[in-house]
């Protein structure tokens, strides 16, 4: 079944509409969908590397335009949407320390989870309850995804045919560590404080 997934993604970069699935999810993941776009990227980009920068790009964007879709979550529907997912991702009880922590370290949270396996929504949410400047949050938002999807497209510029081959090989292992990485992510944030 993986496989098949995988191959399906690498033969939807071929098609017109392959940018506008690729932005929808990465617009999406950033306010509530659990996937993150890297799942979408990392294939396309492979199997299309001269428009791996351009696919960047467009998760950058699309993944800020989320994540001011998810700030307004957490600004305007906290009490509801904010607190459902947060039920979701089992992390209701870190809600206001997150909070706390927005008053003394939120650049830094915000650019260092945006380049983790966290799920960013749980940033852009946790930012617009806590009142986070909007625009700060705009602008390290661009930096942090831009970072992590610009490296993306670095490395698929510089080492893409080996990448593919180890893909390609061993794509159950790649996705099995990828799980456990997000899990790791989550568990560390279940353990802060």
């Amino acid at each position: 079944m993986l496989r098949r997934l995988y191959d399906w993604v690498l033969n939807l970069s071929a098609r017109p509409s392959a940018p506008w699935a690729l932005g929808a999810v990465s617009f999406s993941e950033s306010s509530f969908f659990p996937v993150p776009p890297d799942v979408m990227l990392v294939p396309m980009a492979l199997a299309r590397p001269e428009r791996a920068w351009f696919y960047a790009a467009l998760c950058t964007i699309t993944s800020v335009a989320g994540g001011l879709a998810g700030y307004a979550i957490g600004a305007l529907l906290y009490d509801s949407v904010g607190l459902w997912l947060f039920r979701v991702y089992g992390l209701e009880s870190k809600a206001e320390e997150f909070r706390a922590a927005y008053a003394a370290w939120g650049h830094w949270i915000i650019l260092l989870k945006g380049l983790t396996p966290i799920p960013y929504k749980l940033v852009t949410i946790t930012s617009g309850f806590a009142s986070y400047d909007l625009f700060w949050f705009t602008v390290l938002s661009l930096i942090t995804r831009g970072a992590r999807f610009g490296l993306i497209a670095a490395m698929i510029g510089r080492y893409g045919p080996q990448i593919r081959a180890i893909m390609d090989k061993h794509l159950t292992l790649i996705f099995v560590i990828l799980v456990v990485i997000v899990i790791a992510g989550f568990a560390s944030l279940k353990f802060l404080g």
